[in-house]
């Protein structure tokens, strides 16, 4: 097609739509624009064509749309733009209420698993997991298939090199939900033995705490600190759990162990909070 042809065609296109936009055949009317300039090489066009119909036209008339602006992506976009296409589809078939169809389009999304095991590449692709899993709760009402999902996720998740500890939390915070308390300190032991962090320590303390599981706490406190001797918030949160029980010996002891590490990250926390505790007894 010559430049001429181009742009009288383009201009046709541009006047039909203003004129049709709010007509109930406008979809057909902006894939077939699209895919005029998808021919024409204008991808750019193309994208800008598929993400204004998408904005203007109502989500019960956009099934073939969203289809073809997925397709169209999976051939000219980056990772990026696959994945918004795919979520903008899925949450066209959460309205429409098709749950195999969701299924389907989740199913599709997480299949596309980040070709490098560099943290950065796996952040979004993590959030499909999370939406997939709070969809099956949430919204289909299946528990088991919830159960599923997290499994899996962390399955697919190169722990060895780097985790996510949201992903943990969640599904331990699911089983606590289905009153599953067994499940949820299963969880939450394998985050610890597999992909320790600050968060998951913390979240498992706090959990045990409310259940008033002391000696529980007191064993998560110790794994803690052997993962991270030099934590002084955790030293710290240490000795106020034992000073909370009147168990001041105990408080006194795990101080004195912990301003004898090597090395610690805030000396001025653990002092200052060491200063506070002997006053507060009056040592000081």
């Amino acid at each position: 097609m010559k430049n001429g042809e181009v742009a009288r065609s383009r201009n046709v296109y541009e006047r039909a739509v203003d004129k049709l936009s709010d007509d109930e055949e406008a979809e057909q009317l902006f894939v077939a624009f699209a895919e005029f300039e998808e021919r024409c090489k204008e991808t750019e066009r193309a994208r800008a064509i598929y993400k204004f119909a998408l904005d203007h036209i109502p989500k019960g008339r956009a099934e073939d749309l969203y289809r073809k602006f997925v397709a169209f992506e999976k051939q000219y976009g980056d990772r990026e733009g696959i994945e918004d296409a795919i979520v903008g589809k899925r949450r066209l078939e959460e309205s429409v209420g098709d749950k195999e169809r969701i299924r389907e389009v989740y199913e599709r999304a997480i299949a596309n698993v980040p070709p490098a095991e560099e943290k950065r590449y796996w952040q979004r692709y993590i959030y499909l997991w999370i939406n997939y899993a709070l969809y099956e709760e949430l919204d289909a009402g299946d528990m088991e298939r919830t159960r599923d999902v997290y499994k899996e996720c962390l399955n697919q998740i190169p722990h060895l090199k780097f985790s996510f500890a949201k992903i943990w939390l969640l599904a331990a915070q699911f089983e606590i939900r289905q009153l599953n308390l067994k499940a949820a300190r299963q969880i939450l032991g394998n985050a610890i033995g597999k992909a320790p962090k600050d968060k998951i320590f913390k979240k498992y303390i706090e959990i045990e705490l409310q259940l008033g599981n002391i000696d529980r706490c007191r064993k998560l406190y110790e794994k803690y600190l052997e993962w991270s001797p030099e934590n002084c918030y955790a030293w710290s949160k240490y000795a106020e759990l034992e000073r909370s029980l009147s168990e001041t010996d105990r408080a006194r002891a795990i101080f004195e162990l912990a301003i004898a590490q090597p090395a610690l990250d805030m000396p001025e926390l653990l002092w200052k909070a060491y200063i506070n505790f002997e006053t507060a007894e009056g040592g000081i």
